[in-house]
C-alpha cells in the first residue's frame, strides 16, 4: 500500500448531514444526523496514519486514533471499537459533545493545509455502530477484594468506575438525582445528546458489574468519612462536578423570571418541563428570553428556549463574536435557528414591572480594551451608553461554582474558591479519597473530566497495590524495575494469580 500524502487523500472534509433549521426548531430530535458507512470510510481515507500521531497526545484519554481509523478503513469495525473503547468508555457520547477542534483535531497535520480529519464524527459513527450491534467492552476481570465508592455518575465518575471495575473491584456509584449521567443527562439537551445514547453507554458500565444507586445524596445520607470508616470502602472517588450557578450580583436578580441555565436545562432535560402540565415540573417560559453568556451552556439554553416556544430569544454577551467561547458548530446552529445575538452588551440591572416580575433589563454598551489574564481583550463600558433591553425572562449562563455539599459535610481540604484540593495524583487530604473533574478544576469539558477519572483510577490502583501495566510498567527498556522476589515493589510484594 502506497504511503498517503496530503496530495493523495480526499481534499474535502466529509460533511455531516443535519436537520433543516426551520424544521429542527420545532422538535428536540438530534440536529446532526451522523455519518453513514460510506461517509466514515471516505473520511478515514483522509487520515495520514502518522507514525508519531500528535492527536493521541492531544486527547485527554489518549485514544489510539490512527489505530481505530486504520481498522475502520480495513473493514474491521469491531476491532476498531475494541481499540477505541479501551481508552474511551463513552465514544458515542464524546463523539457528539467533545470539542475535538481544540484537542485531537486541533493538532491534526492534515489541518495545516486542508480541514483536519473529522475524528469526532468518526468516533460518533463507531460508537453508534457499537450500540446498534450490541457490542460492549467487557474484558476478563480477576476479582479483587477491594470495594470502591464513586460519588457522582457524570463523565469523571463513570470513567473512574469503568477502570476500577476492569481491575476486578466491586464498584458502587452514588448519584444524587433520580437518573444517572450527571451533566450529560441534565445539562445537555436531547437535540445534541439523546438520552437513549446515554442509556446505552451506561448499560455497558453495568455490564462490567458496576452498581449505580440513584437518589443518594452523599453528605446528607452519609459522609465520606462514613464511607471509609463504616461502610467498608477501600477507596473513594469524588466526581460531583461544579453545578452551582454563578450570578452577576446586580440589582433585580431576585425577581420572578430570573434563573440559571442549569435550572432551565435541568427542568427541561431531566424533569420534562416542556411537557407541563402532563409532567409535574412547570417552567413559566417568557415570551422574550435573554440568555447572558455565550458558552456552550448558553447555546443550549438559547436553543431550548426557542424550541419551547419563546417568541424572541436573545444572546447577550459583553465581548464580540470573535471571543465567543462556544464551539463554532453550536454557534452556527444557534444563528441558523434565529437566535438574536447582542454582542458588546452587558446587563447592569434587571427592572421590576411593579408586580415582582421582570419588566426589562438595563444594559450598557461595551468596547474592547487591552487583553486580560485570559488573553482576551477586556470589555470596557462606554460612557453614557445605558439603555433598556426588552425582556421578561433572564437566564444566567456565565459559569458555575463547585457543588458545596461535599465540602460542608467532610474534612477535605478545599481551595479558596471551594474546589477540592488534590495533589498531582488527584489524591485529596483524606487517605484513600481521590477527586477529579469539575469539582477540582472548575467547569471544563466531558473528555477532560473523563481523563481525570481515568487518572484517579490509576492512582487508586497504585494506592491499593493493584497491578496496572500502564502506570507501573511505564519504565523505559534500559531502566531497571525495582523488584522483590521477581515482583515489582509497587505491587506491595504480592500478585494475584489464577490457577488453571
Amino acid at each position: 500500500m502506497a504511503k498517503k500524502t496530503i496530495r493523495t487523500i480526499p481534499q474535502e472534509r466529509t460533511p455531516i448531514p443535519v436537520q433543516d433549521a426551520a424544521v429542527r426548531v420545532e422538535n428536540f430530535d438530534e440536529v446532526a444526523l451522523g455519518y453513514n458507512q460510506e461517509n466514515a470510510l471516505n473520511e478515514c481515507a483522509r487520515c495520514l496514519l502518522c507514525p508519531e500521531p500528535a492527536c493521541v497526545k492531544a486527547c485527554p484519554v489518549c485514544i489510539d486514533i490512527p489505530g481505530f481509523i486504520e481498522e475502520i478503513s480495513n473493514g474491521n469495525f469491531h476491532a476498531a471499537y475494541t481499540i477505541l473503547s479501551d481508552s474511551n468508555f463513552l465514544p458515542a457520547i464524546c463523539g457528539r459533545v467533545c470539542p475535538q477542534e481544540d484537542q485531537c483535531e486541533g493538532v491534526c497535520p492534515v489541518g495545516d493545509t486542508l480541514e483536519p480529519v473529522a475524528i469526532g464524527r468518526l468516533e460518533r459513527w463507531l460508537g453508534d455502530l457499537a450500540i446498534q450491534e450490541g457490542w460492549a467492552a467487557n474484558p476478563y476481570k480477576e476479582p479483587s477484594d477491594f470495594k470502591i465508592g464513586i460519588i457522582g455518575s457524570g463523565p469523571a465518575g463513570m470513567a473512574c468506575a469503568a477502570d476500577m471495575a476492569k481491575a476486578g473491584c466491586e464498584v458502587i456509584v452514588y448519584e444524587a438525582l433520580h437518573a444517572p449521567g450527571g451533566v450529560l443527562r441534565y445539562g445537555i439537551p436531547e437535540f445534541r445528546l439523546p438520552n437513549h445514547v446515554i442509556d446505552a453507554e451506561l448499560s455497558n458500565l453495568t455490564k462490567l458489574g458496576v452498581r449505580i444507586e440513584c437518589n443518594t445524596l452523599v453528605g446528607r445520607l452519609f459522609t465520606i468519612e462514613q464511607m471509609r470508616e463504616e461502610m467498608g470502602f477501600d477507596a473513594v472517588f469524588i466526581g460531583t462536578g461544579a453545578g452551582s450557578p454563578k450570578f452577576m450580583e446586580i440589582p433585580g436578580e431576585s425577581l420572578n423570571g430570573v434563573l440559571s441555565a442549569n435550572e432551565l436545562l435541568t427542568r427541561c432535560n431531566l424533569m420534562g418541563a416542556g411537557d407541563f402540565p402532563a409532567t409535574d415540573t412547570p417552567l413559566g417560559l417568557g415570551r422574550r428570553v435573554a440568555v447572558i453568556g455565550s458558552g456552550n451552556t448558553a447555546m443550549d439554553a438559547l436553543r431550548v428556549a426557542k424550541r419551547l416556544g419563546a417568541e424572541k430569544v436573545y444572546c447577550v454577551y459583553r465581548r464580540t463574536e470573535a471571543e465567543c467561547p462556544a464551539r463554532l458548530e453550536e454557534l452556527e446552529h444557534a444563528q441558523e435557528e434565529g437566535i438574536e445575538f447582542h454582542w458588546l452588551t452587558a446587563p447592569v440591572e434587571i427592572l421590576d414591572d411593579g408586580e415582582g416580575n421582570i419588566g426589562a433589563m438595563r444594559c450598557v454598551r461595551m468596547e474592547l480594551g487591552e487583553p486580560d489574564d485570559s488573553g482576551r481583550r477586556r470589555p470596557v463600558p462606554i460612557d453614557d451608553s445605558e439603555y433598556e433591553f426588552q425582556t421578561d425572562m433572564v437566564v444566567y449562563a456565565i459559569g458555575t461554582n463547585p457543588n458545596p455539599i461535599i465540602g460542608q459535610t467532610c474534612k477535605l481540604t478545599l481551595n479558596k474558591w471551594g474546589y477540592i484540593e488534590t495533589d498531582e495524583t488527584l489524591a485529596t487530604s483524606m487517605a484513600g479519597v481521590y477527586a477529579g473533574g469539575d469539582i477540582v478544576t472548575g467547569a471544563a469539558t466531558v473528555i477532560l473530566a473523563m481523563g481525570a477519572g481515568r487518572k484517579a483510577a490509576r492512582s487508586m490502583k497504585a494506592y491499593l497495590g493493584l497491578r496496572d501495566n500502564s502506570a507501573i510498567y511505564a519504565t523505559a527498556p534500559d531502566e531497571t524495575i525495582n523488584t522483590l522476589f521477581g515482583i515489582d515493589v509497587e505491587e506491595k510484594n504480592f500478585v494475584r494469580a489464577r490457577l488453571a
